[in-house]
């Protein structure tokens, strides 16, 4: 298989620690539901499983806000959801309800059924990522995705989204043994997806740990990071042309682990909005010609409910907490990916995003002139 070279590489760099002319920056949720072509688009496919399911479908959405917006990386349009429904659990969308499944594991029984999917139930979304590789041309990187264990498992195991994280938590108190092994099979079914996608041509995975968060100091390390490990131990390095692929980890609620998440086998931590990343540089980021982690994100969702002059300001209140990002080109350094703390808001006016796109270019290229 082969691909166009690319001729925006800056988001790989920066994965990379090495110096960047200017922030790069994409945004988690960006194919979504705040762009109207979006909206139209899911309206032919009829359902959102019927846009995730189609290749084409899929390849068109997931291009659309790069014609909009000059973005540094693609992301894959899909669902976490998708490994939970190849193990058979029945996954459905209703309108305005989210995401629930036709069956839960809770039991020993469910337990024991449960087993790694035929990645090839998965092969719409495989296909979908060499569909929109092809498609971008080169123009950006393309980033493949998956849930982290402890996050499906959430949903494995409350059957939809959850307030209080009440069966999951149950579970993991009060039979651990059956908790881990949910996990374990995760975390294999994680790895095995996302190398899958690696060899569709992926040029970035991400693992999104959104409900990390929820877990208590000590059950966080033990549910969710020790199974984020299992799957970064498993990843292919190298993608199809060759070149290494950077893994990044997010984990919602996840800036007071940065000390325990910065000896995780990957290249970027995102973070979200509550984090200081400048306190994260200093714990993570490493120093110029040292090792160290890339940081990603972090600007709350909801700026982008203020005015255009606002969302610049806050973004460039964000560049400014991280600081001047290193500019040697000849060693690797503390670098920053531009994100939000978490997706974006459905309700999002376009030109705000607009907004944020050139400011955060614009200010990023300023602060390295600066010297």
């Amino acid at each position: 298989m082969s691909f166009a070279p690319l001729t925006n590489d800056t988001f790989l760099r920066a994965c990379r620690r090495q110096a960047t002319d200017y922030t790069p920056l994409w945004l988690m949720r960006q194919a979504g539901r705040y762009l109207p072509e979006y909206k139209a688009t899911r309206a032919q496919a009829g359902s959102f499983m019927g846009l995730a399911t189609n290749v084409n479908y899929a390849t068109e959405v997931t291009l659309q806000p790069l014609e909009r917006f000059p973005l540094d990386a693609a992301i894959l349009f899909s669902d976490i959801l998708t490994v939970p429904d190849a193990m058979g659990l029945g996954l459905s969308f209703a309108e305005g309800e989210g995401p629930r499944f036709a069956k839960n594991v809770r039991d020993e029984a469910s337990v024991a059924a449960l087993a790694v999917p035929d990645m090839d139930k998965l092969r719409y979304v495989f296909d979908a990522v060499t569909s929109i590789r092809k498609a971008l041309n080169g123009r950006v990187p393309l980033i493949g995705f998956s849930g982290s264990p402890w996050t499906l498992a959430c949903y494995m195991v409350e059957g939809k989204g959850s307030d209080d994280y009440r069966q999951v938590k149950s579970l993991m108190y009060a039979r651990p043994d059956l908790m881990h092994r949910i996990l374990e099979i995760n975390a294999d079914s994680v790895a095995a997806y996302l190398n899958a996608q690696i060899d569709a041509g992926a040029q970035a995975v991400m693992i999104f740990d959104s409900w990390g968060g929820v877990l208590a100091d000590g059950m966080f390390q033990q549910f969710s990071l020790a199974y984020t490990k299992r799957v970064l131990a498993q990843l292919k390095r190298t993608g199809v042309d060759g070149t290494d692929v950077p893994r990044i980890v997010f984990t919602k609620g996840g800036g007071i682990w940065l000390q325990d998440m910065n000896t995780l086998d990957c290249e970027v931590l995102g973070l979200d909005w509550t984090a200081n990343l400048g306190k994260a540089r200093a714990i993570v980021g490493g120093e110029v010609g040292g090792p160290g982690k890339a940081l990603q994100g972090n600007i709350d969702p909801n700026v982008l409910f203020a005015p255009p002059e606002q969302v610049a300001a806050q973004a460039r209140a964000v560049l400014d907490s991280f600081g001047k990002p290193h500019t040697d080109k000849t060693t690797t350094g503390p670098t920053h990916i531009f994100n939000l703390g978490h997706g974006i808001s459905q309700f999002t006016p376009p030109e705000h995003v607009a907004a944020l796109v050139e400011a955060v270019h614009s200010h990023s290229r300023a602060m390295r002139a600066a010297g």
